[in-house]
């Protein structure tokens, strides 16, 4: 049986921290900024962590990155 790829696109979008949870960044920060508030943009800036009931599916898709 073949070995799983890594998901490339998501690859890009996330990382994984020392104590093994998962990284992202926050979306709506493409562009049309100027409605936001500047506290959302600060926030918006941020990191944030992904869900625990999302992290197993989205360990199975960057396989490759540990």
């Amino acid at each position: 049986m073949p070995k799983q790829k890594t998901h490339s696109g998501l690859k890009k979008r996330v990382s994984i921290t020392g104590t093994g949870k998962i990284k992202r960044g926050h979306s709506k920060t493409g562009h049309l900024k100027t409605n936001k508030t500047h506290k959302q943009n600060k926030h918006l800036s941020k990191s944030g962590l992904v869900h625990q009931t999302d992290e197993k599916r989205i360990k199975t898709l960057i396989t490759n990155l540990y």
